[in-house]
This record gives C-alpha cells, structure tokens and sequence, in this order.
C-alpha cells in the first residue's frame, strides 16, 4: 500500500524551528549564568577566634563507608581534631575542602585529625563532591534536606558564636581532645571556631602552633582577615 505523506503548512515548520531555538537559547542562558556564578563566587573567609560554645558529643553516618563515627572514637590518640560543618552545594565549603586535604596530608602524622559533617544535600551529592574532588579525609552525614536548617545542631552551634548566615557553610571548630571531658554529652563548653572559611595561613599557623612545630616564615597572602568584612553567605542552587 502506497504511503501517503501528511501535508504540513510552512508556518508549522517556522513554529517548530522557533521552539527549537527558543529551546537552545534557554540552556545557553542557564550554563552562561552558571558559568558566571561560578566564576564571581566570592570567599567567605573569618578569623579563628575563641568563643564560647557547649559542643556535644555525636554519632553520625558515614557518607562513604558503612557505619557510623563517634566523634568520642575519632579523637582519640589525636593532639588536634577540626571538624569541619559543610554543604556540598556550597562554593565556600568547595573552597575550602582542598585546603583541609592539604592540612590532613601534611599534618596528620603529627596528630592532627579533620573530619567533615555534611548538612543540607542528599548522600549521592556528598560523594560526587568528595569523589570529584579527591577528598580523602572522613565525611558523616547530620541532615540530608534543606528543611532540616532551623532543627540542626549545626545550626544551633554556630548561631551561640554569633554566625547568623543564612545557611552558615563552612562552619569550623578546632578541639583539643586532652582538654575535652572525658564523660558525659557535653566535650566542652569553650572552643577556637571560625564563623565561616578558615584562611589558610592564619589556619596553618594555629595547628602548627597547636601542635608544637616551628612556626613558618610568612608569606604574601591573597587571603584577607578583615573582622570587618561583610560576610557574603553561601546561597542553594533555587535561590
């Protein structure tokens, strides 16, 4: 049987054409603003400065390994321990990770331990961050949906050391596990925290200090200590 061809108007071939380019203008669009964001992302750098804080105890899954890490566990045998309170989709937190993998590389055989506590993004998400980006220091997973902001102990951490970000990613804490109690919830009520991304020479000098090592020789720094400077917070993909 001989097929017959649909006979079609020209202004429908004008109106699919349009729809297609509408289309392609519209991911061009997107990956151009994502590619801008991208590049603009500001650091969103604080000082170490003690404060007063009363940090508990916790256990929590671990975003890569089966099981779960006691905090109480992980200090031990170490002289130094940051812990390090992040979003995956945050361009700080990403600022900051290779930094703290440089720091676990070249100081953990001198006691020091950094390990990070995921909040607000699902698990899939903090391994493609940890895999992509070559993070080898240990992960474990508070809270996996962005509702859960308000109800985190993170949240209610660094909120009592006056960080009142939105989202307040990367959040820092240094502890000193011969110093912390040794029973109860409650490790300590004092702490060195940075309400926000550590800045690596300022960073570096408080855990060679901490450690006891020499200290190094200074040198030329992008990073700013401004305690003035406005503090740009890390803001989700809808926002």
């Amino acid at each position: 049987m001989e097929k017959v061809l649909e006979y079609r108007h020209p202004s429908v071939y004008v109106i699919q054409m349009r729809n297609r380019k509408m289309k392609f203008l519209s991911f061009a669009v997107l990956m151009i603003a994502l590619c801008v964001n991208a590049a603009f992302a500001q650091h969103e750098y604080a000082p170490i400065e003690e404060k007063e804080i009363e940090y508990k105890d916790w256990t929590y899954d671990n975003a890569v390994e089966e099981g779960k890490t006691n905090l109480r566990d992980f200090i031990k045998g170490k002289k130094l321990v940051l812990v390090f309170y992040f979003a995956p989709w945050c361009h700080s937190s990403r600022f900051e990770a290779p930094v703290l993998e440089k720091f676990q590389a070249k100081y953990s055989k001198d006691g020091l331990g950094i390990i990070g506590v995921s909040n607000y993004d699902t698990v899939e998400a903090i391994r493609y961050e940890l895999k992509t980006r070559n993070l080898t220091f240990p992960v474990v997973v508070e809270t996996t949906r962005l509702s859960a902001r308000e109800t985190s102990q993170h949240y209610k951490y660094r909120w009592s050391t006056g960080d009142h970000r939105k989202w307040g990613t990367p959040w820092n804490i240094f502890l000193f596990p011969d110093k912390l109690s040794s029973d109860g919830d409650v490790l300590t009520r004092k702490a060195f925290v940075a309400n926000g991304e550590l800045i690596e020479a300022e960073a570096e000098g408080f855990i060679r200090e901490r450690l006891g090592l020499p200290t190094l020789e200074k040198a030329p720094s992008t990073n700013t200590n401004d305690k003035e400077q406005v503090v740009e917070d890390c803001k989700t993909d809808d926002q």
